[in-house]
């Protein structure tokens, strides 16, 4: 076996050279065939100098620049697609993921049973709302988009390079690796594995961004919202007719003295509302097919460090 392993790097100047370090190490002692993918997504501070400074002082580590902040599944993708070993892994950048704990991933690969494997913390390492909102959206990746495996999903995770085979064509600005994994297997399984808790610094990923990652899940990979819309038109459908044969109901038995204006009102708001949610949706649906047309890439690398920095780049920046 010969493992990648892949790490999206984001204001993490203090914990990369710890972190590269222990990785190393550890893979050594496995005896294992290795390199470790430093994606710099575009840090404002100075993580890229020390990712280009570590990929310079050990052989197995490559540094990758992206051109700008793209996020962190865009960054997950550009590492992805660098890796040349037979299996991927995939870690944070803060040490909440001990690299001691990578041989429980790679231990759950062996043999043919599993190409997926993510690893779940003995215990929430997060806020009561963070971890609520986590387990919410893990749920709603269950539901909307039949990823079967969605509660056991984490950012340390170990699968087959050759998954990434099934989102070879994957472009544009909305990416989510797990969605994209689920496209290639049904062979996912976890592992309960230590994590520390955040030593330096506070998360990048904020409530309000794993919100948004949510909501780019949902209309980027599934057309639930758009049967959402339909079911709210035909609900507000039935409503409209019950109100009319109501009022019908009430002209023939003479109990109407005055044009009923709440009713009418009630199903004029009624209606607005259906059509503007309906609208609102396909609004959106049509601005993400707009940006697709105009080829915005996934994120484009900047520069390389390591090993491998000179051999087959192209003369322009990547663009993915």
């Amino acid at each position: 076996m010969s493992v990648s392993v892949v790490i999206p790097c984001y204001r993490s100047e203090k914990t990369l050279p710890v972190l590269a370090q222990r990785i190393v190490s550890v893979l050594q002692g496995m005896s294992v065939r290795h390199e470790v993918i430093l994606v710099v997504d575009g840090s404002p501070d100075g993580t890229w100098g020390v990712a280009k400074s570590l990929a310079r002082r050990l052989d197995a580590v490559r540094a990758v620049r992206l051109s700008r902040n793209y996020g962190q599944h865009n960054a997950l993708i550009a590492g992805i697609r660098e890796a040349k070993f037979d299996v991927i892994v995939t870690m944070d950048d803060d040490l909440q993921h001990p690299p001691e704990q990578i041989p429980l991933l790679l231990a759950a690969l062996e043999g043919d049973r599993l190409d997926l494997v993510y690893g779940v913390p003995h215990r929430e390492e997060h806020g009561f709302l963070r971890s609520f909102a986590s387990r919410s959206v893990k749920a709603g990746m269950s539901c909307t988009l039949g990823v079967r495996h969605a509660q056991r999903i984490s950012s340390f995770r170990a699968f087959r390079t050759c998954l990434r085979d099934g989102f070879e064509d994957l472009s544009g600005p909305h990416a989510s690796v797990d969605v994209a994994l689920s496209w290639g297997t049904s062979q996912v399984d976890s592992v309960t594995v230590h994590m520390n808790d955040r030593e330096v610094g506070k998360s990048n990923y904020t409530l309000r961004l794993l919100m948004r990652h949510a909501v780019n899940m949902l209309l980027g990979y599934s057309t639930a919202p758009l049967r959402l819309a339909s079911y709210v038109g035909f609900l507000t459908g039935i409503i409209g007719l019950l109100l009319g044969g109501m009022v019908i109901w009430r002209f023939a038995r003479g109990d109407t003295t005055v044009a009923g204006f709440t009713t009418i009102t009630s199903m004029i708001a009624l209606f607005s509302s259906a059509q503007l949610m309906s609208i609102g949706v396909l609004g959106e649906y049509i601005g993400r097919i707009h940006g697709s047309g105009m080829g915005r890439p996934t994120y484009v690398v900047r520069e390389r460090a390591g090993l491998s920095a000179t051999v087959d780049v192209p003369s322009q920046p990547s663009i993915h």
